[in-house]
């Protein structure tokens, strides 16, 4: 029995991490489905929703005046999600460029954007967060998609920056880009799982108001759309820029909302785990619901091979120690570099 949950835990994991994405790459081969891209410019709506975002606004606010877009095209609606540390105070200086919705009762993401999209007019929908910045040419590329009519959803690139302003080369970083990598072959095939938060794009029409308490909109909006019959396709020419987590403490708090939120997707959107209904069951399976049960597996690997310590799973366990020893010495290295860090600035202070 040990040594069936050892394997079968093994071989799931493999899978997630290896095995899918090889099979991403020979479907890809052979099936594609490239889209139709062509420039043109409808009338678009830029909905950012903000809580506390002081110390981001004006930067943030510059950079959507500096997107190459034509201004009398270009909607601007900024949602305040009852900001308490004066956020709402500095938009009187852009009332004439923002549509601002101020609400002053605390009620989350989810409805701040159902407000934006109560205001907004553009027959295309970009969505983006205060913390990151588009490249200018953004905008044009995400729509540019939309000219092929089977295509609902549109997710940017997001790049994490380090402190030398270069694109993050640590654990985070790397995982990201193994994680964008998936992302557009699943896209070449069909249509990702998701999308990017700090930058995608839908066609307004195919909208849906979103639960109150709806933790990963960037998942169920696109994937209702994806289950209306159109594509969420992924764009690597429609660039944001954002920071990498600044410590292992902030990337697990990240992770753990972002699984959180994809256990609540299944409550929320139940057809996605019926094969008729999703057109994309095995990527959401493979992609979504592996990576919520590789932890499960990870344990029943490390304990079924508690008793297997004989010959190979001697060493498997040997590997597993020191893979998990590694884990939490690069833990602790994060915390002490990030520790320096708020020291020295601290003294410059």
């Amino acid at each position: 029995m040990a040594a069936f949950v050892f394997w079968a835990a093994l071989t799931f994991v493999l899978y997630v991490y290896l095995g899918y994405p090889l099979l991403l790459a020979v479907y890809r081969r052979f099936f594609a489905r490239p889209v139709r891209k062509s420039y043109w410019e409808p009338s678009v709506s830029l909905v950012i929703a903000m809580h506390n975002e002081r110390q981001n606004v004006r930067e943030k606010m510059q950079n959507c005046f500096d997107l190459d877009y034509p201004a009398e095209k270009l909607q601007i609606i900024v949602s305040l999600d009852a900001p308490s540390d004066g956020t709402d105070l500095l938009f009187h200086q852009y009332a004439d460029r923002v549509n601002v919705i101020h609400c002053p009762v605390r009620r989350g993401k989810a409805e701040a954007l159902n407000s934006g999209m109560q205001v907004a007019t553009g027959e295309i929908i970009v969505f983006g967060d205060a913390e990151q910045r588009l490249e200018r040419s953004a905008i044009r590329e995400l729509v540019a998609n939309f000219a092929d009519s089977s295509v609902g959803a549109v997710s940017g690139e997001l790049f994490l920056m380090d402190l030398q302003s270069r694109e993050a080369t640590d654990g985070v970083g790397l995982y990201w880009r193994y994680e964008k990598k998936l992302r557009a072959m699943e896209s070449d095939i069909h249509s990702v799982p998701g999308a990017t938060g700090a930058i995608y794009a839908i066609r307004r029409r195919l909208y849906s108001p979103l639960t109150p308490g709806t933790i990963l909109d960037d998942v169920v909006t696109p994937m209702r759309i994806v289950l209306s019959g159109r594509r969420a396709i992924f764009d690597s020419s429609a660039r944001a820029f954002g920071a990498v987590t600044p410590g292992p403490d902030a990337e697990f708090e990240k992770k753990k909302r972002t699984l959180t939120g994809n256990y609540q997707l299944l409550m929320e959107v139940p057809e996605l785990l019926v094969p008729w209904r999703n057109p994309i069951f095995v990527q959401f399976v493979s992609h979504k619901l592996g990576r919520l049960l590789v932890p499960y597996c990870l344990v029943a690997l490390f304990f079924s091979n508690l008793f297997l310590f004989d010959g190979l799973y001697r060493i498997t366990m040997i590997l597993q120690a020191i893979w998990y020893m590694t884990a939490c010495l690069g833990c602790w290295l994060s915390h002490r570099a990030l520790l320096r860090r708020e020291t020295l600035r601290t003294v410059r202070e």
